[in-house]
């Protein structure tokens, strides 16, 4: 069902890297290139970054030409970093456009793409996700009283989404915007299982809204039980590094995430 990540990607016995969001500021070969430079293996692209300095405004994305996107796998080849996500990305109810980030997925050998979709979108989506044989995670970001409709932040809300859809459709777990939202996320965990598609991994130096991310150990976060819960349930999709705190001289704090999950292997 879908791509496979391969044990090529395997650090710890986790397929861990970062979304490149943490390196939004700089450019997506740049991003590329600091995953390496952190020791990850893969990495999820986000939409739009712009590809790179010499090719000036033309950004990574589903809409993205032919020669961008092999100038694009061709990076990610000499850095021996394996593209496996593309997030968040829109998914609205709108055929011509979904269908263009499911067919981008199929040309980049993806593993998944993460979302926040359209809620009245998701007869299409699971339709083109078995079209297109690519799996579909949803994205939490915190619960937030000034939107009271937003509610992706609950993870009943997310598995009462996709329990009774496709298998390629499930969640993408966001560990930190869990922590801050008041969930707790091994109880989250635990609820989606079997339908865990991708994390984003995090650990806060505190609990609650105005947690920053901190090195994997450091913090609140639990991520070796984390990690615990992960390795019970057999989860065999990405761990995403998404890490939004020291922008622009994060890749220390990277790398001992990414150290963090290779010890743990080792135990």
């Amino acid at each position: 069902m879908g791509a496979r990540i391969g044990k090529e990607c395997l650090t710890g016995g986790f397929a861990i890297g970062v979304q490149a969001w943490s390196f939004h500021q700089m450019t997506a070969f740049e991003a590329i290139e600091q995953t390496a430079a952190a020791g990850g293996k893969i990495i999820e692209l986000v939409p739009g970054q712009r590809l790179s300095r010499e090719t000036g405004k033309a950004g990574l994305d589903h809409n993205s030409p032919a020669g961008v996107i092999a100038k694009a796998r061709a990076k990610l080849a000499a850095c021996g970093v394996k593209a496996v996500n593309y997030g968040c990305c829109g998914l609205p109810n709108d055929e011509n456009e979904c269908s263009r980030v499911f067919a981008f997925a199929r040309k980049m050998g993806l593993y998944a793409v993460t979302s926040e979709p359209d809620p009245k979108a998701f007869d299409l989506i699971e339709r083109l996700a078995k079209r297109f044989d690519v799996r579909v995670a949803i994205h939490n970001h915190p619960g937030n009283p000034k939107w009271p409709d937003y509610r992706y932040w609950d993870p009943k809300y997310v598995l009462s989404i996709v329990r009774n859809r496709d298998r390629r459709m499930g969640a993408c777990a966001d560990t930190g915007h869990w922590i801050r939202s008041g969930v707790d996320p091994l109880k989250a965990l635990r609820m989606l299982k079997g339908r865990i598609v991708s994390c984003h991994l995090k650990d806060l130096h505190k609990a609650g809204p105005d947690g920053h991310d901190v090195p994997y150990g450091t913090g609140v976060g639990r991520v070796g039980a984390v990690l615990d819960e992960l390795k019970r349930q057999k989860f065999a999709g990405n761990i995403s590094i998404e890490y939004e705190h020291n922008w622009g001289r994060s890749v220390p704090d990277i790398a001992q995430c990414i150290g963090f999950v290779r010890g743990y292997g080792q135990k």
